[in-house]
């Protein structure tokens, strides 16, 4: 019990220095969770499907202009028409199948979760980074290792 308090404690001074809200929101719900006795099926909850819940949460929020009618179909067919529109287009895809062979990754090897963790923490922390680090990490990591396995 003491290791992870400590970690987490750890985690939040990082997290206030940095001054990532975000950070200092997931520590202190875990905290919070943690002291108040929640962590048993809570956290293999949270563990199990949270990255989900998080991606549909970002969906909901990419999917908000289209809902409030900021973007409609005018703006779709009208993106088409510039090249950063095709770039962000195809990297969109990319990133989306980057992100399943994360999902992949993540449930078959979680023991690279730690290392993912870190340099999310690290990139979220140092560099002011966004937290979606560890589902694109471990889609990159998937390919890299597929590409490592295919050359040895």
């Amino acid at each position: 019990m003491l290791e992870p308090m400590l970690f987490l404690l750890t985690l939040l001074v990082i997290a206030f220095v940095a001054k990532n809200q975000s950070l200092i929101i997931a520590v202190l719900v875990l905290l919070v969770m943690k002291i108040a006795g929640f962590e048993g099926k809570t956290f293999s909850l949270l563990q199990g499907k949270g990255i989900n819940w998080g991606v549909t949460v970002i969906t909901i929020a990419v999917l908000a202009p289209i809902a409030s009618g900021d973007i409609g179909f005018k703006d779709l067919s009208g993106a088409f028409k510039s090249p950063y529109a095709w770039i962000a287009l195809i990297s969109g895809m990319a990133v989306a199948l980057l992100a399943k062979g994360g999902v992949t990754l993540l449930a078959e090897d979680p023991h690279i979760t730690t290392a993912l963790v870190l340099g999310t923490i690290l990139a979220v922390s140092i560099f002011k980074g966004v937290a979606v680090g560890p589902l694109i990490g471990a889609g990159i990591a998937y390919a890299a290792m597929k590409i490592f396995d295919f050359l040895k």
